[in-house]
Order: structure tokens, then sequence, then C-alpha cells
């Protein structure tokens, strides 16, 4: 679908104070609070393993709901979870392709997240000295994350781990450059203002919904 790029700087500013002014980012758009506990960020970490998956991004945020929906909104109990009954959920839940393998890949997550960090991913935070490529290595040393699910997690983590930011995942940036706001979470940061993570990511977060529902028209109409 052709996208009318803006150019001026005063039009770009407008835009973003409309795409950021909910106050909310992808995450919480579909019912996930980005808040700073244990239970919260692991919830925010297998929704962005999820969404690193192939298909539907419906299916995703539907199978990260169905896990605390029934009983495993931490790390410690999805990680007490039986293998069979998270395949029978997130088959439940719309996934679809090898759904055993993803109901390993999350429970070895749990397991992992409990046994080095004893559930809470702020005790990452900490190892890591809030060195943001020191945090992206923990990370990515976790079962089931690389680094588009880094990319994911810290889109929406930047609003309260403030040292990660600027980050900008790939539909984000796509959705940027449609509307011609820029090509870089550098450029997305110098719009949403300086120092302002938690509005940074507001911004990349409703742009990546722009991309991901197909919604240009509705921003630039």
């Amino acid at each position: 679908m052709p996208t009318s790029a803006i150019s001026s700087i005063e039009d770009k500013k407008r835009l973003v104070r409309r795409l950021a002014g909910s106050g909310r980012g992808f995450a919480e758009q579909y019912g996930f609070r980005v808040i700073n506990n244990p239970s919260n960020l692991f919830q925010l970490l297998c929704l962005s393993v999820l969404l690193a998956r192939r298909g539907d991004f419906r299916r995703a945020v539907d199978s990260a709901r169905a896990l605390p929906e029934n009983g495993w909104d931490s790390a410690a109990r999805l990680a007490r979870s039986l293998h069979a009954d998270r395949a029978r959920v997130l088959r439940e839940a719309g996934q679809r392709g090898d759904v055993d393998a993803l109901a390993t890949v999350l429970g070895d997550l749990a397991q992992t997240v409990v046994d080095r960090y004893r559930g809470d991913l702020r005790r990452l935070r900490a190892l890591a000295h809030h060195d943001p490529a020191r945090e992206r290595k923990l990370l990515t040393d976790l079962p089931g994350v690389d680094d588009e699910v880094v990319e994911l997690f810290l889109r929406e983590a930047q609003a309260l781990w403030r040292e990660v930011a600027p980050v900008a995942d790939r539909r984000a940036l796509v959705a940027a450059r449609k509307l011609g706001l820029g090509r870089s979470a550098d450029d997305l940061a110098g719009l949403a203002g300086s120092g302002e993570s938690e509005r940074l990511a507001w911004l990349v977060g409703a742009l990546a919904r722009v991309d991901l529902e197909h919604r240009y028209a509705e921003v630039t109409g």
C-alpha cells in the first residue's frame, strides 16, 4: 500500500504525539502490563518469543495471553507445568507448526530463568551491571531467545530499563521509513525526546502495530 511520507519536522512531531499519545506501547495495547517485576517481565519475554515466530501475530498474542490465563503467570509456575498441558494450551490458542517443540522451548526458558535468576529477570539486569551489551548477551544465552526476541523484549522493556534505549524492532523501523519518521532507533529517539525512553517505547510499539495491522491509511488519513 502506498503511503504519503511526511517531511516537515512539525508534521513529524505531530504524528509522533498522535502515535505515542495513548501512553501505551505494543504490549500494553494487547493487555500485557509493562511493570518492572518478575511476573510481568517474564510474560513480556514469553510474548517476545512467540512474536518472533512466523505466522499471524494475533496467534502469538493469544498464546502469550493463554499462559497466565492457565495459571502460568511467572517463570516458576510455567516451569512446574507439564509439557502436554503447555502443548494443549498453545494449540487451543491457535498455534500451528511444531507446537511440541514450542512447548519444550517455553518450558526450558522458564526453568532456566528460575535456575539462573530465581525467576526474576531483574537479577539478569543486576548481573549485567545495567550494561546494555551484557544484558543482550545474557538474554540470548536463554533458551529460545535470539537477537530478534531480544529486540522485541527490549522494545517494551526500555520504558523500564532506560539504559538499553534507543531500541526499535524491525516492524517499527519499516513503519517509520514508510511514514517518513526516520530510518533508525536514533532517529525515533530524537523525535520522542532526549531521555524519554518510556515515550520512545510507546512510539516504537505504536509503529510496530501500524505495520502489523496494516493501519497506514488510518494513520496518514
